[in-house]
Protein backbone atom coordinates (compact mmCIF):
# COMPACT_ATOMS: atom_id res chain seq x y z
CA UNK A 1 0.00 0.00 0.00
CA UNK A 2 1.01 3.43 -0.83
CA UNK A 3 0.11 7.17 0.71
CA UNK A 4 0.55 10.56 0.62
CA UNK A 5 -0.98 13.29 2.57
CA UNK A 6 -2.40 16.57 1.21
CA UNK A 7 -3.78 19.50 2.65
CA UNK A 8 -7.07 20.62 2.41
CA UNK A 9 -9.45 22.83 4.39
CA UNK A 10 -10.17 20.18 6.79
CA UNK A 11 -7.30 19.14 7.57
CA UNK A 12 -3.76 17.46 6.26
CA UNK A 13 -5.50 14.26 4.85
CA UNK A 14 -4.10 10.58 4.07
CA UNK A 15 -4.69 8.92 0.97
CA UNK A 16 -3.92 5.64 0.35
CA UNK A 17 -3.81 2.67 -1.78
CA UNK A 18 -2.43 1.07 -4.90
CA UNK A 19 0.14 2.91 -7.52
CA UNK A 20 -0.11 1.24 -10.90
CA UNK A 21 2.13 2.36 -13.61
CA UNK A 22 0.64 3.75 -16.84
CA UNK A 23 -3.03 3.24 -15.19
CA UNK A 24 -5.34 4.59 -12.70
CA UNK A 25 -4.67 4.52 -9.22
CA UNK A 26 -6.73 3.02 -7.16
CA UNK A 27 -7.88 4.67 -3.87
CA UNK A 28 -8.38 2.70 -0.60
CA UNK A 29 -8.46 5.03 2.39
CA UNK A 30 -9.01 8.83 3.10
CA UNK A 31 -7.99 9.65 6.69
CA UNK A 32 -9.05 12.69 8.63
CA UNK A 33 -6.22 14.50 11.13
CA UNK A 34 -8.53 14.66 14.17
CA UNK A 35 -11.48 12.48 14.73
CA UNK A 36 -12.39 9.02 15.18
CA UNK A 37 -10.98 9.14 11.22
CA UNK A 38 -7.88 10.04 12.34
CA UNK A 39 -6.06 7.43 10.19
CA UNK A 40 -1.96 6.56 10.30
CA UNK A 41 0.00 4.64 7.63
CA UNK A 42 0.87 0.88 8.97
CA UNK A 43 4.57 0.30 9.25
CA UNK A 44 5.09 -1.80 6.10
CA UNK A 45 2.91 1.13 3.56
CA UNK A 46 5.47 3.27 1.47
CA UNK A 47 5.14 6.88 1.66
CA UNK A 48 5.19 8.01 -2.69
CA UNK A 49 5.73 12.02 -3.14
CA UNK A 50 3.67 12.69 -6.43
CA UNK A 51 0.86 10.02 -6.03
CA UNK A 52 -3.16 10.33 -6.43
CA UNK A 53 -2.33 13.01 -8.50
CA UNK A 54 -6.17 12.72 -9.69
CA UNK A 55 -7.29 12.61 -6.11
CA UNK A 56 -5.89 14.90 -5.48
CA UNK A 57 -7.16 17.33 -8.08
CA UNK A 58 -10.48 16.18 -7.68
CA UNK A 59 -10.60 16.58 -4.27
CA UNK A 60 -9.25 20.37 -4.52
CA UNK A 61 -12.09 20.94 -7.43
CA UNK A 62 -14.56 20.07 -4.68
CA UNK A 63 -13.30 21.85 -2.20
CA UNK A 64 -13.24 25.37 -4.67
CA UNK A 65 -16.82 24.70 -5.50
CA UNK A 66 -15.81 23.57 -8.78
CA UNK A 67 -16.59 19.29 -8.42
CA UNK A 68 -19.76 17.51 -7.31
CA UNK A 69 -19.04 14.43 -8.40
CA UNK A 70 -15.89 11.94 -7.78
CA UNK A 71 -14.13 10.41 -10.97
CA UNK A 72 -11.55 8.05 -9.09
CA UNK A 73 -11.45 4.40 -9.21
CA UNK A 74 -12.09 3.02 -5.60
CA UNK A 75 -11.43 -0.35 -3.20
CA UNK A 76 -13.82 0.41 -0.02
CA UNK A 77 -13.05 -2.58 2.31
CA UNK A 78 -15.84 -4.05 4.37
CA UNK A 79 -18.61 -6.71 4.89
CA UNK A 80 -21.12 -6.91 1.91
CA UNK A 81 -23.43 -5.31 4.14
CA UNK A 82 -21.14 -2.59 4.73
CA UNK A 83 -20.54 -2.24 0.88
CA UNK A 84 -24.55 -1.94 0.23
CA UNK A 85 -24.10 1.17 2.79
CA UNK A 86 -21.68 3.08 1.22
CA UNK A 87 -22.89 2.19 -2.43
CA UNK A 88 -25.79 4.50 -0.89
CA UNK A 89 -24.04 6.48 0.04
CA UNK A 90 -22.82 7.17 -3.20
CA UNK A 91 -26.49 7.64 -4.75
CA UNK A 92 -27.06 10.82 -2.12
CA UNK A 93 -27.04 13.89 -4.29
CA UNK A 94 -24.35 16.57 -3.60
CA UNK A 95 -25.92 18.79 -1.65
CA UNK A 96 -28.74 16.71 -0.24
CA UNK A 97 -28.80 14.92 3.48
CA UNK A 98 -30.33 11.33 3.99
CA UNK A 99 -30.88 10.26 7.46
CA UNK A 100 -29.75 7.00 8.40
CA UNK A 101 -33.43 5.52 8.16
CA UNK A 102 -34.03 6.70 5.09
CA UNK A 103 -30.53 5.00 4.08
CA UNK A 104 -31.72 1.40 6.04
CA UNK A 105 -35.14 2.10 3.93
CA UNK A 106 -33.04 2.65 0.28
CA UNK A 107 -31.49 -0.87 0.89
CA UNK A 108 -34.74 -2.57 2.25
CA UNK A 109 -33.08 -3.07 5.73
CA UNK A 110 -35.61 -0.66 7.73
CA UNK A 111 -34.96 -2.24 11.05
CA UNK A 112 -31.32 -1.68 10.67
CA UNK A 113 -30.73 1.75 11.29
CA UNK A 114 -28.11 1.47 13.56
CA UNK A 115 -26.03 -1.00 11.44
CA UNK A 116 -26.19 1.61 8.52
CA UNK A 117 -25.11 4.26 11.68
CA UNK A 118 -22.17 1.74 12.44
CA UNK A 119 -20.95 1.04 8.40
CA UNK A 120 -21.67 4.91 7.87
CA UNK A 121 -18.67 5.29 10.67
CA UNK A 122 -16.81 3.03 9.23
CA UNK A 123 -16.52 4.49 5.78
CA UNK A 124 -12.63 4.19 4.71
CA UNK A 125 -13.36 7.16 1.93
CA UNK A 126 -15.03 9.93 3.14
CA UNK A 127 -15.86 12.73 1.27
CA UNK A 128 -14.87 10.77 -1.85
CA UNK A 129 -18.00 8.47 -0.26
CA UNK A 130 -19.50 11.06 0.88
CA UNK A 131 -21.06 9.99 4.64
CA UNK A 132 -20.83 13.51 5.68
CA UNK A 133 -24.51 13.67 3.97
CA UNK A 134 -26.22 11.68 6.64
CA UNK A 135 -27.93 12.81 9.32
CA UNK A 136 -30.31 12.22 12.21
CA UNK A 137 -33.99 11.67 11.54
CA UNK A 138 -34.11 15.02 13.47
CA UNK A 139 -32.00 17.01 11.25
CA UNK A 140 -29.21 16.63 13.36
CA UNK A 141 -25.22 16.44 13.03
CA UNK A 142 -24.81 12.86 14.33
CA UNK A 143 -20.89 11.64 14.64
CA UNK A 144 -18.20 12.09 11.54
CA UNK A 145 -14.80 10.75 11.37
CA UNK A 146 -13.65 13.92 10.83
CA UNK A 147 -14.95 15.70 13.76
CA UNK A 148 -18.97 17.38 13.82
CA UNK A 149 -16.50 20.59 12.60
CA UNK A 150 -15.58 19.10 9.60
CA UNK A 151 -19.12 17.53 8.68
CA UNK A 152 -20.38 21.32 9.28
CA UNK A 153 -17.91 22.63 6.80
CA UNK A 154 -18.45 20.57 4.31
CA UNK A 155 -22.28 20.90 4.33
CA UNK A 156 -22.06 24.17 4.26
CA UNK A 157 -19.76 23.91 1.35
CA UNK A 158 -21.91 21.44 -0.60
CA UNK A 159 -24.79 24.33 0.44
CA UNK A 160 -23.03 26.77 -1.22
CA UNK A 161 -22.30 28.51 2.26
CA UNK A 162 -17.98 28.89 0.42
CA UNK A 163 -17.43 32.03 2.91
CA UNK A 164 -17.76 29.10 5.99
CA UNK A 165 -14.66 29.41 7.47
CA UNK A 166 -12.91 25.66 7.18
CA UNK A 167 -12.52 23.86 11.38
CA UNK A 168 -9.42 24.84 13.40
CA UNK A 169 -7.49 21.56 13.00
Amino acid sequence: MQYRFIESPVGSLLLAGKLHAGKTDVLHFVGFPEGKGKFFPEDHWREVDGSFTQAEDQLNEYFEGRRQVFELKLQPSGTPFQLQVLTALQEIPFGETRSYLEIARSIGRPKAVRAVGAANGRNPLPIVIPCHRVIGTNGSLTGFGGGLAAKAYLLGLERGGFSLTPPRI
